[in-house]
């Protein structure tokens, strides 16, 4: 897929336009699901009704149609509430109206109770846009063996948004990882801006993943691409290998063209003897000891 239809696949996912009823957010503390939920808002019909499912926000957003604090409300009772506000006419909610429920986080969920509860909330007329925080603590699982939380929601998801800060290059990855494990935020590090990163996960109903990176800037509400390392980059990593060691870490183009040509064993069976079903060529050294009157001896 090009960059523009990679783009445009993300403009249809944010709208809803495209099919995909499980949106499956992971942020952290250094990448709040905040401007990515604003891009959604954005992007969003004035038809579709919102539906937000609160475990963490006090006040009902102004663009939310319809607000349950779910903290006092038992899974059962939200279920509830949700089917009660589906639209009635099923015939056109593939183009007109259907429910966005936003949760504004998944983490407050048993893991017994997590599968059952997203399963119950889509629906034909129904997309789940939900927030996960990777960085909490994990709840108690009941079952040892049990997949995590985690583990589950990205495995029944059929988009996932990766949500990452754009630090500045001369931040460590391993730094910021610990420094964010004691709560000590970098002043200089460019956390939780309205420009990151998005790694976008959209599984296929054949079952394909496409999986793509995006800098999404909220601001100006621009989504632009973000191009994977080309053949052409590895060979200035080559170049920068080659004073680094006193050992040889490079390949010229002569010893390229020579393993090129270099004709492997299994290659001769594809020939004439190949065409039978499969064959093993064995060529004899000198020194081999074979007698032909054992039949075990036989290579062929």
């Amino acid at each position: 897929m090009s960059n523009q239809n990679a783009t445009v696949l993300l403009t249809r996912l944010l709208s809803f336009r495209e099919s995909s009823s499980f949106h499956l957010i992971l942020d952290s503390l250094t990448q709040s699901s905040y401007y990515l939920i604003q891009e959604y808002i954005h992007q969003i019909k004035s038809n579709h009704k919102i539906l937000y499912l609160s475990y963490e926000t006090i006040n009902k957003p102004t663009y939310a149609t319809e607000f349950l604090d779910c903290t006092v409300t038992p899974l059962a009772d939200v279920i509830k509430f949700v089917k009660a506000h589906n639209p009635t006419d099923s015939s056109s909610t593939s183009n007109t109206s259907k429910n966005v429920i936003i949760i504004d986080s998944l983490n407050y969920i048993t893991n017994e109770s997590l599968t059952s509860f997203i399963a119950n909330l889509v629906t034909p007329q129904s997309v789940v846009v939900a927030t996960y925080h990777t960085n909490c603590v994990a709840p108690f699982m009941k079952y040892t063996n049990y997949p995590s939380n985690i583990a589950l929601l990205t495995y029944i998801a059929s988009s996932i948004f990766e949500i990452e800060p754009l630090t500045n290059e001369s931040i460590d990855e391993e730094s910021l990882e610990r420094d964010m494990s004691q709560l000590n935020f970098p002043v200089n590090a460019n956390l939780n801006s309205e420009t990151f990163k998005v790694v976008l996960t959209n599984r296929r109903k054949s079952g394909r993943s496409l999986i793509y990176k995006f800098k999404i800037d909220s601001k100006n509400h621009s989504y632009e691409i973000i191009k994977e390392q080309t053949p052409a980059d590895n060979t200035e990593d080559e170049e920068l290998l080659k004073d680094l060691t006193t050992f040889n870490l490079t390949t010229s183009d002569k010893q390229k063209l020579a393993r090129e040509q270099v004709e492997l064993p299994f290659m001769q069976a594809q020939e004439a003897l190949g065409s039978s079903g499969g064959a093993i060529v064995y060529e004899f050294e000198k020194d081999d000891d074979y007698d032909e009157e054992d039949p075990y001896e036989d290579p062929f």
